[in-house]
């Protein structure tokens, strides 16, 4: 598995998350601040992302940003991608199932270390539903 991180601003959020990535063994791509700690704009940062996961260059995404918002809108401007903001690894598992989300996104601010571990977890778990339902939905956003 492989995938695309970027951020604005690095800390223990972000440590926490590439540790966890090195973890479980998955390749890692790296933008923004990630990458280099002089770059700090989210809107490309969030589309860089993104273009990776709709390329296939990458499986999933993780886009991070103070609030998690404004770069979870720019990496959901590349066509393909489905991100979603979560606070909560429950969120997280919802997102995955019923959305089919390939990007996650945090917030810098309100996800500590060890929360954003558990939502990283819950993330890289769940599969898509296969329920014809939840794929109609889906194909519907694309």
């Amino acid at each position: 598995m492989r995938c695309a991180i970027g951020a604005d601003d690095v800390g223990p959020l972000t440590d926490a998350l590439l540790a966890e990535l090195e973890k479980r063994g998955i390749g890692v791509t790296t933008f923004g601040a990630v990458h280099d700690p002089s770059e700090k704009e989210w809107a490309s940062i969030g589309r860089a992302v993104g273009g990776e996961v709709a390329a296939g260059r990458a499986d999933v995404g993780i886009v991070c940003c103070w609030t998690g918002t404004g770069i979870s809108i720019a990496a959901n401007k590349v066509p393909g991608v489905r991100a979603a903001l979560c606070g909560d690894a429950v969120t997280a598992e919802g997102a995955r199932k019923w959305n089919d989300a390939n990007v996650l996104a945090l917030s810098l601010r309100a996800t500590s270390p060890a929360v954003g571990i558990e939502i990283l977890a819950a993330f890289l778990s769940t599969a898509a539903s296969e329920d014809p339902s939840d794929r109609r939905s889906i194909a519907a956003l694309e």
